[in-house]
């Protein structure tokens, strides 16, 4: 499957979340990711989250969003570097960003520009909020875009402010769809030899993946209240404390059908809930929501978390444990999957990695160190663009690369 992009050719011009997590999907699924970073610093990901003085040692920030690339280093912002990025640009399929809004165009490198020397390219571009309309011109990052998706809305209780997401669907979320549009362009340009702008909005792109959490609003009106676990819509739907009681010692119960609640009954060890007025019903089961909640939690507090899902599950009811970031990289289920994989990386050593959850034909990607700063500079402008040892040492010696 790592081949299933072979030819697509890419250069990635993407830095931090968004963009970047979009080319390496394409990387993942085999496409030639060559990614353009500025001399002596790269993509601001390498060092988020460092400390002041540290020794700069690329962060698993970085590492998470960048496997199967290869790294050049061109200052865009020298003649000389604009020059071998132009002459690059012909080389490769698409040119893929996500910078601040005007960036690219400052640059003399926005879409009508790079389309002059090659008209078929496919050119992508990730903004906060979009390229048209008026907050076009406003910056956005993650918990940005949940805020101005929509998603904060609908996320905690009514008791609570708007809670972000501790998943970061607002970078690598918006990534997916971007990197779909991109793959949408490449199928289209392979039919018609046609080059393409792809554009994505992150506000767009939250509002999209909150639609479905937005559907109260043809029962309650607008604005759509925050409901947190208890999805009273689908009583008993919700979370359940499991022993030993820590942060994360819980488990997640959804009995929806009429065979679910069956089988609930039966697994915890109260058949006689089927005669039960109280169970029969999901106007009842609301009314009595605490009585239910608290037959559930008697039965899950007695077990942990995995005990619980696997004891629930062989009665086949939808529940997961809540797994945490200990949970993910130990699991033996990931693990022998090929999610989780061990990569050696040239200066951290061996580093525990989340892979590609997309397969084709079975079989897991096999992850490859995300690339040292300008690791492949040489090999690519000689390749590419037939410079020699001299010419490189120039560039260096210039600063341009």
């Amino acid at each position: 499957m790592s081949t299933a992009l072979e030819g697509f050719r890419v250069l990635d011009l993407t830095q931090y979340e968004a963009g970047t997590s979009a080319t390496q999907a394409l990387a993942w699924l085999g496409a030639d990711v060559v990614k353009v970073e500025q001399p002596r610093h790269g993509d601001p990901g390498r060092g988020l989250g460092a400390n002041p003085g540290a020794q700069p040692v690329d962060r698993l920030y970085f590492l998470n969003l960048n496997c199967n690339k290869r790294s050049v280093t061109i200052d865009l912002k020298k003649p000389e570097g604009k020059e071998l990025f132009l002459r690059l640009v012909p080389r490769f399929d698409a040119v893929v960003e996500n910078f601040g809004p005007g960036a690219m165009e400052a640059l003399g490198l926005g879409y009508e520009a790079l389309r002059e020397v090659h008209p078929p390219l496919i050119y992508g571009t990730l903004k906060g909020f979009g390229t048209t309309g008026p907050h076009a011109g406003y910056k956005s990052f993650d918990m940005v875009a949940q805020a101005v998706g929509g998603s904060m809305s609908i996320t905690g209780t009514p008791e609570t402010p708007p809670i972000r997401s501790g998943v970061t669907y607002g970078d690598t979320g918006t990534g997916m769809h971007f990197a779909i549009g991109i793959l949408a362009a490449y199928v289209r340009r392979l039919r018609t030899g046609q080059g393409e702008h792809v554009e994505v909005s992150m506000q767009e792109a939250i509002a999209n993946i909150a639609r479905i959490g937005f559907l109260g609003r043809e029962f309650v009106g607008d604005p759509v209240p925050r409901v947190g676990n208890n999805l009273r819509g689908l009583a008993p739907t919700s979370a359940y404390p499991c022993k030993p009681f820590g942060p994360n010692d819980w488990i997640y119960v959804v009995a929806v059908s009429g065979r679910m609640l069956e089988n609930l009954a039966v697994a915890l060890g109260r058949p006689e809930l089927m005669d039960d007025p109280r169970y029969q019903t999901l106007t009842a089961r609301r009314e009595n929501e605490a009585w239910l909640q608290g037959l559930i939690t008697e039965f899950t507090s007695q077990r942990t978390k995995h005990e619980a899902m696997a004891d629930l599950q062989a009665f086949g009811i939808p529940s997961g444990a809540v797994f945490d970031s200990g949970d993910i990289f130990t699991s033996e289920h990931l693990k022998e999957r090929g999610f989780v994989q061990v990569m050696d990386h040239p200066v951290r050593g061996e580093t525990e990695i989340l892979g590609n959850p997309i397969r084709l034909g079975g079989e897991a990607t096999k992850l490859e160190p995300a690339p040292l700063l300008g690791q492949h500079t040489g090999p690519v402008l000689a390749e590419e663009l037939g410079l020699c040892e001299d010419d490189l040492a120039g560039l260096r010696a210039r600063g341009v690369v």
